[in-house]
């Protein structure tokens, strides 16, 4: 059996400094909300242009609010020079996503030596009431040795 791999101990600072580099998370607004080994939560602000034609957010950004969250609770239990990746994601779209605000959950189900399942939960939050719009199960695999940044090619990122 292969030895469990150990965290990294700065691993709030780097789950922090990679969203930093998230160019789509920038562009829709998400923040983070909330950070624990294992659990991440983000906040979306809604906004109309990241609506579809009936005015809900956008699937398409629901699960990339799901991902993210999810990416990050599994990064912080990743080992220091390791990068996380998505490799599979099912989401559940359960009701329309309408609200003031939009805040995805993630936790760790189970945190593997190369995979990690995660699980989480978006919400629509008006007035403090907060619905569930989308529930998200996803496997990432950890990239160890990979840092968590950009490639450098030729001069450019890749």
């Amino acid at each position: 059996m292969a030895a469990r791999r150990q965290p990294d101990p700065n691993w709030e600072q780097s789950v922090r400094q990679s969203f930093a580099r998230q160019g789509f998370m920038g562009l829709i607004g998400a923040q983070i909300e909330g950070l624990a080994p294992g659990h991440c939560i983000l906040a979306l602000p809604a906004r109309p242009d990241l609506g579809q034609q009936r005015g809900f957010l956008h699937g398409g950004v629901t699960a990339a609010l799901a991902d993210t969250a999810g990416g990050y609770a599994a990064y912080s239990l990743m080992p220091a020079g390791s990068s996380p990746l998505t490799v599979e994601f099912k989401i559940n779209l359960l009701a329309p996503a309408l609200g003031e605000r939009f805040v995805a959950s993630a936790k760790v189900v189970r945190a593997g030596r190369t995979l990690t399942i995660v699980e989480a939960d978006v919400t629509a939050e008006t007035g403090g009431v907060s619905t569930p719009i989308a529930r998200m199960l996803a496997t990432l695999i950890c990239l160890e040795n990979t840092p968590d940044q950009p490639e450098q090619a030729a001069g450019r990122a890749v």
